[in-house]
């Protein structure tokens, strides 16, 4: 096998493994979040948590979808928690336009972006496997 091919197997891999991410992401996200309706219709948390509900949600399920395309990722793994966490909040968009009449575009809309954003870099930089010591490091 070629490199060129090498490297074309290896763009289909890490797509999907930031798609597989994404959707696992959004997968947690709904989970926990239908968790936290559960404990708020209980009465285990009051309305006012929902915010930040939201944004726990977003930053567990894609610390848990970034760390799936991380081990896809054989390296640059923080761009790969990263754009778990993009696809996931893309997803998130996609499902707010198919369920409501249109975009809008606010605070808790800015906090859910970071949100993932934080989860999937967390996930890049904890989700490294084994690193290779530099030869100029190493003693002789």
């Amino acid at each position: 096998m070629g490199k060129a091919e090498e490297r074309g197997t290896n763009a289909v891999q890490m797509a999907t493994g930031v798609a597989l991410g994404g959707l696992l992401a959004l997968g947690i996200e709904l989970m926990i979040l239908l968790l936290g309706s559960l404990a708020v219709s209980n009465g285990i948390l009051k309305e006012d948590a929902a915010p930040q509900l939201t944004a726990a949600a977003c930053v567990l399920g894609c610390f848990g979808g970034g760390l799936l395309a991380c081990a896809r990722w054989k390296s640059r793994r923080l761009l790969g928690g990263l754009a778990a966490g993009v696809v996931c909040y893309l997803l998130i968009l996609a499902v707010g336009l198919l369920m409501s009449e249109g975009l809008t575009l606010g605070v808790q809309t800015l906090v859910e972006l970071a949100g993932c954003l934080c989860g999937g870099a967390l996930a890049g930089m904890l989700g490294g496997g084994k690193r290779k010591k530099r030869a100029s490091s190493r003693k002789k």
